[in-house]
């Protein structure tokens, strides 16, 4: 892969962002290793563990009504795993310890997921493997729909989105429960 030098160092970069990192990896949601830098960790078992977890996950925020799939948290005894959405078809982990400012995890996670993302997926279109798993599938913009385009072969219309309402929760409502 052209980009796993860049990918790397990005990994790179971001160690040196956040010292309570312990390992970086970048791998493809079918749990490839793209690139990593995880010393004492063997990188193919984390990557497929990460592909495991995040089939898991995603169904989760399916079921439960989330929306897309954007990180996965996990804390142990030593640490914590964290797993950033890195484009159409790649996710970012990262091992911390436990002393690690959370959000500064999260903050410079999502900033290196979204980099990398842009590499990978750069590096697809340019080999014109513009798939996109269904982890991440994306619906065609409504337009693009009633026009009854969806764009070049392999890629989808751009997403729009809805503004979100607050559900209500005072004290007054009736829930589904009640009579």
């Amino acid at each position: 892969m052209a980009a796993e030098p860049e990918i790397l160092d990005e990994l790179r970069r971001l160690r040196a962002r956040v010292p309570q990192l312990t390992g970086a990896l970048a791998a493809s949601t079918d749990g490839l290793v793209l690139a990593h830098d995880t010393p004492g960790v063997e990188p193919e078992g984390v990557a497929a563990l990460t592909a495991t977890a995040l089939g898991v996950a995603v169904r989760m925020a399916d079921v439960t009504g989330r929306g897309e799939l954007r990180e996965l948290l996990m804390r142990g005894v030593h640490g914590y795993v964290a797993t950033y959405a890195a484009g159409r078809t790649a996710v970012l982990t990262l091992l911390a310890q436990d002393r690690v400012n959370v959000g500064r995890l999260h903050l410079e996670g999502r900033r290196a997921g979204a980099r990398i993302g842009e590499l990978v997926d750069a590096e697809a279109a340019a080999r014109g493997l513009g798939r996109v798993t269904p982890a991440r599938a994306t619906k065609p913009a409504p337009a693009a729909k009633a026009a009854g385009t969806t764009g070049t072969a392999g890629t989808t219309a751009p997403r729009t989105r809805t503004t979100r309402v607050p559900r209500a929760t005072g004290a007054n409502t009736p829930t589904t429960t009640e009579s």
